[in-house]
């Protein structure tokens, strides 16, 4: 549904006009222009580059693409009604093969809208607005994401746009940013919403290795919240129903984006037993907060579900037009009891972080290592490792002005430790106005990158991306 229709929807419930309060126009105005200044300004041209320069040595290993979603506005906005959120799609992709950086590329994910600023004739099926959260490899295709009910948008190896994929007609309706890889079935999970087409239910949805859907359960909820990400573990689908939710009015008074904190909204979890109804879904409140992103999350030995989550204390209250005004992520732990239904909540790491990443054959599972990236108002300049067994954390310093992205830990072949790895990050150098893939060995934080892949054009900052092999899957 595009923003007219809305709109429409808007004006027929009778929401307009309706003002967010929370910050003074002043206030408001200044968090939507920082969100079009400096990395965050969008790209101006798409860019093919190959035989990329590189600093240090490329792991062997690594043959496939490194690619990144994230928003990049394909013409002129209001700098003072601009949601970061709502930017075109563009991915940012570099291929590794043979120790070799072979290419870089920038393409905006095509919609109806960018093919008409572009002058192309959006031959196709395209959809009103391009993914511009998420994009991963899944079942022999690459896709690019959104929550929100938007179905992936596939794109080819060169991360051209080929069209919506509905994985073969299949989809009951909407998709998600951040569906989950089960690494012992190889099924993807996804906790879906559309909004406001269908009210009142949220939609669990699985998809078989072949990319076709085998299950989804519609599960009754309040309000139209906005559940960003999911988790698995081995019994339970994991479901956020947190305090964020959809006030259609805010598509005109407030930058187009139509989420804002609900203090009249409870905070709970959802535990959809894997082969469960809506039903038997378990529901556990937890206290007052936002969560984007889990780290993961696993049944213990006692039948509890423990979740690290990066945990906000409000969202959209007084910065509507992005994540980063309101206050900043720690990472928590939250224990949830089936049986009682009751929650504990204790805090991992007091700084601020985001981009939660751990071990993919752990996901779902115990687990030892986790990763993110540091938050401090609009600085991000170092990863965090956290040791969740000793509770020790470390970091890796970007260095003066430069800000690391969402950290990808990539398994050595043939390793045995968990963190016998890799990790992967696009990093902004403010002083250069200029971008590098960086490689880190992620047992050793002490020692230089392996390598740093010097980029022919700058990475706004974005939100998610993977590692697609060419062998295998990325998520």
């Amino acid at each position: 549904m595009n923003r007219r229709e809305l709109l429409k929807v808007a004006a027929a419930a009778g929401t307009l006009p309706w003002l967010a309060g929370g910050c003074t126009s002043r206030e408001s105005h200044a968090f939507a222009a920082q969100y079009l200044t400096g990395n965050f300004a969008p790209v101006e041209a798409e860019i093919t580059a190959t035989d990329l320069r590189v600093t240090g040595q490329i792991p062997e290993q690594l043959v496939g693409r490194y690619l990144r979603n994230g928003p990049n506005p394909v013409e002129d906005v209001d700098p003072l009604e601009h949601h970061w959120f709502i930017g075109d799609g563009m991915v940012h992709g570099v291929r590794l093969d043979g120790g070799q950086a072979v290419w870089y590329r920038n393409r905006w994910v095509r919609s109806t809208h960018v093919a008409h600023v572009l002058g192309e004739p959006g031959e196709g099926e395209l959809p009103d607005f391009g993914p511009n959260t998420h994009v991963i490899g899944f079942a022999d295709s690459t896709w690019a994401l959104v929550e929100g009910g938007a179905p992936p948008v596939e794109l080819d190896d060169e991360l051209e746009t080929i069209g919506v994929n509905t994985f073969e007609g299949t989809l009951p309706g909407g998709f998600t940013a951040h569906p989950k890889l089960d690494p012992d079935t190889g099924e993807l999970h996804a906790m879906c919403y559309w909004w406001p087409n269908q009210r009142g239910y949220v939609q669990y949805v699985r998809i078989g290795p072949n990319g076709k859907v085998t299950k989804s359960v519609d599960i009754p909820v309040d309000g139209m919240p906005m559940i960003h990400d999911m988790s698995i573990t081995e019994r339970y689908i994991v479901i956020y129903d947190l305090p964020v939710t959809v006030k259609l009015s805010m598509l005109v008074t407030r930058g187009g984006f139509p989420f804002a904190w609900d203090d009249d909204h409870g905070a709970r979890v959802g535990l959809l037993p894997r082969d469960g109804a809506a039903e038997d879904v378990i529901w556990i409140d937890v206290s007052p907060c936002y969560v984007y992103h889990p780290m993961n999350a696993y049944d213990d030995a006692d039948g509890n579900v423990v979740i690290d989550v990066c945990r906000y204390e409000r969202m959209f209250d007084r910065d509507i037009y992005g994540p980063f005004g309101d206050n900043v992520a720690t990472l928590d732990r939250w224990t949830l009891n089936p049986t009682t239904r009751r929650s504990s909540e204790t805090r991992i790491h007091d700084r601020g972080q985001e981009f939660p990443r751990c071990h993919p054959a752990r996901l779902g599972k115990p687990y030892h290592y986790g990763y993110t990236a540091a938050v401090d108002g609009l600085d991000f300049s170092r990863i965090y490792k956290h040791d969740l067994k000793t509770g020790i954390t470390r970091s890796i310093a970007m260095g003066a002005g430069r800000h690391t992205g969402e950290p990808y830990f990539i398994p050595r072949e043939g390793g045995t430790a968990e963190d016998d790895g890799f990790l992967l990050s696009y990093v902004y150098d403010a002083g250069h106005n200029t971008s590098e893939l960086v490689i880190w060995d992620a047992q050793d934080f002490d020692a230089p990158a392996l390598a740093r892949v010097h980029l022919p054009a700058r990475v706004p900052y974005g939100f998610h991306g993977s590692w697609v092999p060419d062998e295998g899957v990325g998520v």
